[in-house]
């Protein structure tokens, strides 16, 4: 064994009685840890040829990126719909990075760490109350998720037509039709990496009023000018700007008179069936073919994180989608349940871990207290702006998203209080865009903010303006 690695292995207990000391004094203090830093790190020295150990690395750590570090996973950091971390959560972490099991398959694959995989999935289809007949997996993300469920609806689409995308490509498929009224840019993406065009999306229009949700009669219309031709829809269970969601109940009619493929883009609003106030928002969205979920968003597992629910009926288009069996040592897939049939990466570490622990450790009411009590903040938020004579809503506060600008102001000035803002560190917000217009956008989806952060926030709005 090289002498470095020997002399690592032999200390293991102290690096990682040092890592810890250093996880525990972050989170004990993560509540004055800025929201954003200055990225100014001095220069690195060239790779040491012997490399010189765990300890001396960690120390250069500390000492050139501690101070960029910045409290994203802490309670006022309410740029992008970024969670946490629940203690939980953290324990899990630990364990997949020393565990490092791949996770593959159930058995014949080296180890059985699917088994937990199946079982978390399981436990996150009661936690949503979803019906059993979803089957899922965990990707980085909700940009991995919609990938995933949009190959397998592409797969479905050049099926009913005749077509074996996954063999032969888009060359013979007949035109890809995908309605939508307000895809999130990460299903956008999708379409792009999987040959289905970025901008071949039929625009749907939203409902009147400040709405985001499809509105129903000209969906009914657009699938009538394709005269039978089928179809993917993406739907919104949470929108980016206002957290607005499509009906799934009226989408759920159309089912029985038309022939698509519906997938919903739920990445941190499927977490509202975790409450009974909120949860009739998600009703019917049992019936869609495909369904992305985010857990590093309101479930607050460490990123990347995320699963997707296909229906256990599309199993076979599944498969023949994500097929990997031209190697031998991966087996026969016809004995063997592997992931790697599943989803696009052949290599994962063990994602489910931290959501194990987390479902194990608080269950449904400690989702449905993080849920009610980010909704409850972003409320009060909500209603402060509202009585601000220099501030405006940009749209209803339907959920944890709180979307605003400065009356009279335009995008420069929006874009310089909001820099302002941020560079303060005591609170991150993003731009946003709402029906046109320009403005600020904060999602409150951390487990441990509190009113106190709200009056912090709110103290620093006011602190900012005063400095335009």
């Amino acid at each position: 064994m090289n002498s470095v690695l020997k002399r690592d292995l032999d200390q293991i207990g102290i690096l990682l009685e040092g890592i810890k000391n250093e996880s525990l004094s972050f989170l004990k203090d993560i509540n004055a840890v800025p929201t954003s830093t200055q990225p100014k790190v001095s220069p690195g020295n060239p790779l040491d040829h012997k490399g010189k150990g765990a300890i001396p690395a960690f120390e250069e750590f500390m000492e050139r990126f501690k101070s960029v570090i910045t409290g994203s996973s802490g309670p006022r950091y309410w740029g992008y719909v970024t969670g946490g971390s629940t203690p939980a959560a953290i324990m899990g972490d630990w364990l997949a990075g020393v565990y490092d099991q791949n996770t593959q398959g159930i058995k014949g694959n080296g180890d059985i760490s699917a088994l937990i995989e199946v079982e978390t999935v399981d436990l996150l289809l009661d936690l949503l109350d979803l019906p059993k007949d979803f089957l899922g997996g965990f990707v980085t993300g909700a940009m991995m998720s919609n990938f995933t469920c949009l190959a397998i609806a592409r797969q479905w689409l050049g099926h009913v037509q005749g077509v074996d995308i996954s063999r032969e490509g888009l060359y013979n498929c007949p035109k890809i039709n995908v309605l939508s009224a307000t895809p999130h840019s990460s299903a956008i993406k999708a379409l792009a990496l999987l040959g289905m065009g970025s901008t071949n999306i039929i625009q749907i229009p939203t409902m009147e009023g400040n709405r985001e949700a499809i509105a129903i009669e000209a969906l009914e219309q657009h699938i009538q000018e394709l005269n039978g031709a089928p179809f993917i829809l993406i739907s919104s269970a949470g929108t980016v700007n206002s957290g607005d969601f499509d009906d799934f109940k009226a989408i759920s009619a159309l089912r029985s008179k038309y022939k698509f493929w519906w997938h919903i883009d739920a990445a941190f609003g499927a977490f509202v069936n975790c409450s009974p106030e909120y949860k009739h928002l998600v009703n019917g969205w049992e019936k869609a073919d495909s369904i992305t979920v985010d857990c590093h968003k309101w479930l607050n597992v460490p990123y990347e994180n995320a699963v997707f629910f296909v229906k256990e009926k599309h199993n076979k288009l599944q498969v023949a989608t994500f097929q990997n069996s031209n190697a031998p040592y991966l087996g026969d897939i016809s004995e063997n349940f592997t992931y790697l049939n599943l989803l696009p990466e052949n290599s994962r570490r063990l994602k489910a871990l931290p959501v194990w622990f987390s479902l194990k450790s608080y269950g449904k009411e400690g989702y449905q207290s993080i849920v009610e009590n980010n909704i409850e903040l972003a409320q009060k938020l909500g209603k402060w702006i509202e009585k601000h004579p220099q501030l405006e809503l940009l749209a209803p506060v339907n959920l944890n998203i709180v979307s605003f600008t400065l009356k009279n102001a335009d995008s420069v000035t929006i874009d310089k209080f909001l820099n302002m803002l941020n560079s303060r560190g005591k609170v991150f917000m993003t731009p946003g865009m709402f029906k046109g217009k320009k403005g600020i956008r904060a999602a409150l989806v951390n487990w441990r903010t509190n009113p106190e952060d709200i009056d912090i926030a709110t103290h620093e709005i006011e602190a900012t303006l005063k400095l335009l």
